[in-house]
């Protein structure tokens, strides 16, 4: 027999010591053992005093021991020690008859003292058959309803692993476990109502380790039945054994739920405790405080580990609640919790058993994830971590059993998760765990690759950005270059056909001109992208011309306007009116108006709405508008036609080549290289004209201080220099600078030149020293004083200066003379060569000198005859240019002080319909006059009946009807901002009410060209009269009286008629001088010829 300590050790023992107990108890203990067992199992054992026979009804083959266990050597489990408790599973055994009573007091004695003499004798003396007490088992308490777990559970229930029967007898032996559970319920070894736990891997019986006894301590048989007997039952009984056990006391506890329960300190207390009485009535039952102490409390698990070893037990916050060992577990809800040392789980802990007994049905899904959780904690080194059995049960519930479970997911069953999360989020921390070593070797390898292979792949990324970007910029390069090319030969077959369309216009253009035809008008402004983006309103600027409508004058013409804005309803109306009036000016009759809608057009590219922020010109806009394209194809039905632009634009060619119609102007390139400053001055140099004191084509600043200091030396007597740059246009590009007045050197040079004979003073030696004081102290002196004339295009002269480097520009002198007088004239060269002068006007400047704003027309600040001549030689030059079609040339006229003779000197070329040409247009239209150039006359026939009674008499005498010479002060530059405050047809009423109006009888008054209707801050005026002196008061007077009308006392506006009104003052000024001049002149000139 082996006997084995609370250790674990096992030690074998005679068997031959034990045979004196084993005859004293004889067979009833073991009858008695199989009673019990026969009772538990709800049958009746009849025991026949003959023979010692036994006799089953209806029972089950007898249970005893493992048949292949051996008689001589037996391994008793290990069993909890504590106080005996003995379970009464029936209340109503407790009032059973006085006779049972005693049967039952007998059946204990003869259990506890087998060997005692009167027990035997008392079991000879019973009847020939003792029925044992049915004992009839409580309906337990309802479990803690569990949730549905999915996933797979423990094993198969065919091969039945190891098990536990709640609340059985005995345990199943190793034979039956194999046959699974169906089997054992057949042969009624289970209950079939029986509670199993099904465990995964079986769980084997270890050795129940004892306190090692001395060696006089005897052990018989007796004590492996007796063990056997209470761990088949559960039951730890405690028996008063002096030679085996001194101290007599065992204890054993009953795990079952709501049942009573009798507590016996020892033996004797058992049975004749001072409660019992001597007939063998049971104890007692415990108090009803004493059972509600122990529904409240946890349920416990005590092993002998947590008694010998204390320093390794659960600290007492994650230890299992405990209980007093006589208190039974009443919770119906499993809630405990369980401790994890350095990621290890004691699965042999009777709380990890009895955790895993009740959540059997769902273990898998628990097993799984404590051993994700295990190895978690494992590998981050987890000293201690608490895990709560109810929260692991309801998330593990949820998972499959091959299912890994997230960080998050297991710290969520964690009862310490802050602290195990710090200790996880520890930096390194995962390298002192299970295999850090190799985690930390491999998290060196891992990221040392992952850095080689960044850095590769670094270097192939930017390989592929470097190829991309060359891949790229090849194909772009490609298409662009396929597209110049495609750009090249679509403007050279435009260039050719424009060629071959000019020459069919110069052979025809005398049919042309005196038959049936339509002008296509295009007042486009194609300078180049740079220009247009800082022109202020392109598309009204575009739109100043609305005087080439008046082309319809001549009866065989029809007009097509193409206008860069939409032009409401009213404006519509108000054209139509006003282009009407030819038959009323003609008849002299206000109602004599004709309707001529059907004599010109006005249309707008479509496109306008496409490019509103593209600063395109207007044939680029008719170019990308096909509706516009195809109604002008419709409208010109087949007719002879041709094309009047404004700046000449390389889309003028497309226009014209998908009209198929020609252009009565220059190729564009001849036109912007002879508009520039410095393509003037060549074409003036040419044709031998003069022109200001100057340098062109300077294009850095070296050259610039070089060029200027050598003018300032040769022309001492110029005050003011001007500076212009090559493309703009207006005046915008033009900056100004009294050189002579800020000059600190000028004296000392002007003493140099006196001390040098003037033909000394043209050697170059004798220069040298001026201009190298002049040259170092230019710099500062332009940098503070240079004024440009368009401030808000450049505000100071270093943006001007920039500008003026980078397009090239002139530098020429101002005139020497205070009084200076600007007149413009425009010129045609026709397709055959012919040469004419169109119109010619003095300017007005509303915006400062340099600046022009309108005209007075026809100019008459020149003498005709010299004017022809340079406009002839001028018009020449162009023509040997390739210049074609309309242009104009602007000259300056002033008294030389120092001869007292008029210089005229040619400033400027344009090579474009102007606006001043438009205004001479409309001029004549409304007066139905006569320009003569070349005498600079306007003649309009006298329209009044009087004067028409005086034409009837000179036709009878065969003399020519009255003409005289008129005047017309025009403007398409007068800007107002109150303008936009009043409609114009309110505007129009309150001019008529001031008297401000045209008179058709007497062909003169003031005519309005209004631009547009949405902003309505600028218009056009035109003042017709027969004196020159009488309109310029006149148009001053109206621009007074409008500024009156629509301009509030507080609030007078953004304005230039006021500047307008003080030019025209000037004006009025200067002409009365040479008015009086010239009465002082005439009497003496005719004292003269008297003499």
């Amino acid at each position: 027999m082996a006997n084995t300590d609370l250790k674990g050790n096992v030690e074998t023992v005679d068997i031959s010591d034990l045979k004196a107990v084993t005859e004293r108890t004889g067979l009833g203990l073991r009858k008695h053992a199989e009673n019990y067992l026969n009772a538990i199992n709800r049958q009746v054992l009849t025991i026949s005093s003959a023979g010692n026979k036994e006799v089953h009804s209806k029972g089950p083959p007898k249970r005893g021991l493992h048949p292949g266990a051996s008689q001589k050597q037996l391994i008793v489990p290990r069993v909890p020690v504590g106080p005996m408790t003995m379970q009464v599973y029936s209340k109503s055994a407790l009032r059973m008859s006085p006779g049972s009573q005693q049967q039952v007091e007998m059946d204990m004695k003869i259990m506890l003292h087998p060997e005692s003499t009167d027990n035997k004798a008392g079991l000879k003396q019973q009847n020939n058959e003792t029925k044992l007490p049915l004992i009839t088992m409580k309906k337990s308490a309802p479990m803690c309803s569990q949730k549905i777990v999915k996933g797979h559970a423990g094993s198969s229930l065919w091969g039945l692993p190891a098990f536990h029967y709640m609340d059985s007898p005995l345990p199943l032996l190793e034979e039956d476990l194999r046959k699974g559970v169906l089997s054992q319920t057949e042969q009624r070894l289970i209950h079939p109502a029986a509670k199993t736990t099904l465990q995964i891997p079986p769980v084997v019986s270890k050795a129940a380790p004892f306190h090692e006894f001395h060696r006089q301590h005897k052990k018989s048989a007796v004590d492996y039945y007796r063990m056997k007997l209470k761990i088949a039952t559960r039951w730890d009984m405690r028996a008063n054994w002096s030679k085996l056990v001194p101290n007599g006391e065992i204890s054993s506890r009953v795990d079952a739920e709501n049942t009573d329960t009798i507590t016996f300190p020892n033996t004797k207390q058992a049975i004749y405790g001072a409660d019992s009485s001597s007939s063998g009535n049971i104890a007692r039952r415990p108090s009803s405080s004493s059972k509600a102490s122990a529904r409240k409390s946890k349920r416990v698990w005590m092993y002998p580990a947590q008694q010998l070893e204390p320093e390794l037990q659960i600290p007492p916050q994650t230890q299992f609640s405990q209980t007093s060992p006589c208190q039974p577990l009443q919770d119906p809800c499993f809630d405990c919790d369980m401790a994890v040392y350095h990621g290890t789980i004691d699965q042999t802990a009777p709380g990890f058993l009895a955790f895993k007994q009740h959540y059997c049905l769902s273990w898998g899904s628990i097993a799984s994830f404590l051993e994700h959780t295990e190895k978690l904690l494992q590998d981050y080194a987890v000293p201690l971590a608490t895990i709560n059995c109810k929260k692991l049960a309801e998330v593990a519930s949820d998972f499959e059993r091959d299912e890994k479970p997230t960080k998050n997911d297991i710290l969520s069953v964690i009862k310490n998760q802050s602290t195990v999360e710090k200790i996880l989020n520890r930096p390194g921390q995962r390298h002192k765990g299970h295999g850090g070593t190799e985690m930390a070797a491999t998290k060196i390898q891992a990221t040392w690759r992952c850095y080689q292979a960044r850095k590769a792949y670094i270097h192939l990324r930017q390989q592929q950005w470097a190829s991309g970007v060359i891949g790229s910029s090849w194909r772009s390069c490609n298409h662009m270059a396929r597209v110049k090319k495609s750009l090249k030969e679509s403007r050279q077959r435009h260039l050719e056909s424009f060629h071959i369309r000019a020459k069919h216009l110069a052979a025809n253009w005398n049919r042309i001109r005196t038959s049936r035809r339509t002008i296509i008008h295009i007042p486009s402004l194609g300078y180049s992208q740079g220009i247009r983006e800082h022109i202020p309103d392109l598309a009204l600027q575009q739109n100043m011309q609305m005087g080439r409508l008046c082309d319809i004058l001549d009866a065989n013409v029809d007009v097509i306007y193409i206008c860069p804005l939409h032009l409401s309803e009213e404006l519509l109306q108000y054209y139509n009116k006003l282009l009407g009036l030819q038959a009323a000016v003609r008849s002299g009759n206000p109602e004599a108006m004709g309707d001529l809608q059907d004599r010109f057009r006005i249309l707008t590219p479509e496109a306008i709405n496409s490019f509103p922020e593209h600063h395109m010109c207007l044939a680029t806009l008719l170019k990308y508008s096909p509706k516009t394209i195809k109604r002008i194809r419709t409208l010109l039905q087949s007719r002879a036609a041709y094309i009047v632009g404004g700046v000449p634009h390389n889309d003028d060619l497309a226009v014209a080549d998908m009209l198929n119609v020609p252009i009565l102007g220059s190729v564009p390139e001849v036109a912007h290289l002879y508009s520039t400053k410095s393509g003037s001055k060549r074409i003036f140099a040419s044709a031998c004209v003069p022109t200001p004191p100057g340098e062109s084509d300077i294009y850095n600043k070296e050259q610039m201080i070089s060029v200027l200091s050598q003018l300032i030396i040769e022309n001492m007597e110029v005050q003011r220099w001007l500076f212009k740059v090559n493309d703009e246009c207006g005046g915008n590009g033009t900056a100004y600078c009294d050189i002579i007045s800020h000059l600190k050197c000028y004296p000392w040079v002007q003493k140099e030149r006196q001390r040098h004979s003037p033909e000394t003073w043209n050697e170059k030696w004798a220069r040298e020293l001026a201009l190298v004081k002049i040259s170092q102290e230019l710099p500062g002196l332009l940098a503070q004083h240079v004024q440009p004339v368009n401030e808000k295009r450049f505000p100071t002269w270093e943006k001007f200066l920039q500008t003026f480097l980078t397009q090239g520009g002139v530098i020429e002198a101002f005139p020497l003379s205070e009084h200076v007088t600007n007149l413009t004239v425009d010129m045609l060269i026709e397709p055959t060569g012919k040469i004419k002068i169109m119109s010619s006007g003095d300017q007005l400047h509303a915006e400062g000198p340099l600046r022009s704003s309108g005209t007075t027309i026809p100019q008459r600040s020149v003498d005709p005859a010299i004017l022809n001549s340079l406009c002839f030689k001028i018009g020449e030059t162009c023509k040997s240019k390739g210049v074609l079609g309309y242009f104009s040339v602007d000259f300056v006229s002033f008294i030389h002080p120092q001869t007292m003779e008029q210089q005229v000197w040619a400033t400027d070329l344009d090579l474009c319909y102007s606006d001043q040409l438009a205004l001479t247009q409309l001029m004549l239209y409304m007066t139905d006059g006569n320009l003569d150039c070349t005498s600079s006359r306007f003649e309009v026939s006298l329209g009044s009946k009087k004067m028409e009674s005086q034409r009837i008499e000179h036709e009878e005498t065969e003399t020519p009807a009255p003409t005289s010479s008129w005047y017309a002060a025009a403007s398409s530059q007068l800007r107002h901002s109150s303008l936009a405050e009043n409609y114009y047809g309110v505007f129009l009423q309150t001019c008529q009410a001031c008297g401000v109006g045209f008179d058709l009888q007497e062909k003169q008054g003031t005519v309005f060209i209004l631009y547009e209707d949405q902003q309505r801050y600028r218009l056009g005026m035109i003042t017709i009269g027969e004196d020159l002196q009488g309109v310029l008061m006149t148009f001053a007077h109206n621009l007074f009286i409008i500024h009156q009308e629509i301009s509030a006392p507080n609030m007078q506006g953004e304005t230039n008629f006021k500047m307008a009104i003080q030019d025209i003052e000037a004006i009025l000024g200067i002409t009365a001088e040479n008015k009086l001049k010239l009465e002082e002149e005439q009497p003496s000139a005719a004292d003269a010829l008297k003499e």
